[in-house]
């Protein structure tokens, strides 16, 4: 049976880095994009400079043509950016927008929403087309219901989860088309104006919504995060915290995990002092593998862990790191 695909092109916007490399998110999405539209291909949408690598890589990854965004405005601006997508989409006719699932991205689809009527589902964690209509799943009610939406408008955005999918290259690579859109962006988008973009100490580590490893310290870290930071370095995966490690200021809370945090969906996720509160429960129990370690037998964590360790943190985890680099050899 031949699943169904879209009408038209779908269109995925491309965030990428400083430098102008492909996120690894995007990578998964324009995997899962192109099964998805089948014969009618995969459109990006990219705001500034494209470097030639960045182009290479898309077209290993089947994208058909890319609409490189020029305006006088901020285009790291939602506003701006809502406006830009929608000329864009609006171009190529596309009845689907992709985005990853972050913070700025969710607001540029709320605002592609409010202009053109759309229909919007976030966070979905997987995505087909059914009888013609976008169908996705998503995780609600912190993580305990999985739900499937239909988007019943003629146009649909979604926001996906980072690890939905695998990211893979296309059997047969393109030689992606560059189209320039000079976007015009209305006074109302231009309202707010950034003023200062302040970069964060680069930790080496990935960024902790899209990472396949996070390594999260709770209470039971009782504020030393050495043995966390240690084993998220030898996984090469990011470090997430609880609410309440983030709150005693002993972790910036841009590392906090829950329905008031980040939303993460990683292939493994280690939790060490981690009671696993209903709050933060929400924020990662769509995690592939979860493995707990904590010196109270009956902390709540333990009933959704795949792999439960009672002990002190302080002991299993470097052991866990010196086992690693020893197999590692």
């Amino acid at each position: 049976m031949t699943a169904e695909t879209t009408s038209g092109p779908v269109l995925v916007l491309l965030d990428h880095t400083a430098e102008g490399t492909v996120r690894t998110p995007v990578r998964e999405l324009v995997t899962l994009a192109r099964g998805l539209a089948g014969d009618a291909g995969v459109e990006g949408a990219w705001a500034g400079e494209l470097p030639a690598g960045a182009l290479e890589d898309l077209g290993r990854l089947g994208v058909r043509r890319v609409h490189r965004l020029a305006t006088d405005a901020d285009a790291h601006l939602t506003a701006v950016l809502a406006e830009a997508v929608e000329q864009v989409r609006a171009s190529a006719g596309a009845p689907l927008v992709l985005l990853v699932s972050s913070f700025e991205n969710k607001e540029v689809a709320a605002r592609l929403a409010v202009t053109t009527g759309a229909g919007v589902i976030t966070d979905a964690d997987a995505l087909a087309v059914e009888d013609g209509r976008v169908v996705a799943g998503k995780t609600v009610f912190a993580g305990t219901w999985t739900t499937r939406c239909a988007i019943t408008t003629s146009t649909g955005v979604v926001t996906v989860k980072p690890n939905t999918v695998t990211a893979a290259d296309a059997e047969t690579a393109t030689v992606p088309e560059v189209v320039d859109h000079a976007v015009a962006v209305s006074e109302r988008a231009r309202r707010v104006v950034l003023v200062e973009r302040t970069e964060r100490p680069a930790s080496g580590r990935p960024d902790l919504g899209s990472a396949h490893v996070v390594v999260v310290g709770g209470r039971g870290t009782d504020g030393d995060f050495s043995a966390v930071e240690e084993l998220a370095d030898v996984l090469g995966g990011a470090v997430g915290a609880t609410r309440v490690a983030t709150d005693e200021g002993w972790i910036g809370h841009d590392a906090q995990i829950g329905q008031t945090g980040v939303t993460v969906a990683p292939r493994l996720y280690v939790g060490a002092g981690v009671s696993g509160a209903v709050h933060h429960r929400g924020g990662m129990q769509a995690s592939g593998t979860i493995v707990a370690v904590n010196s109270d037998a009956d902390a709540p964590i333990f009933e959704i862990a795949d792999l439960g360790i009672v002990g002190d943190l302080f002991t299993v985890l470097p052991q866990a790191a010196a086992e690693l680099r020893r197999l590692r050899g």
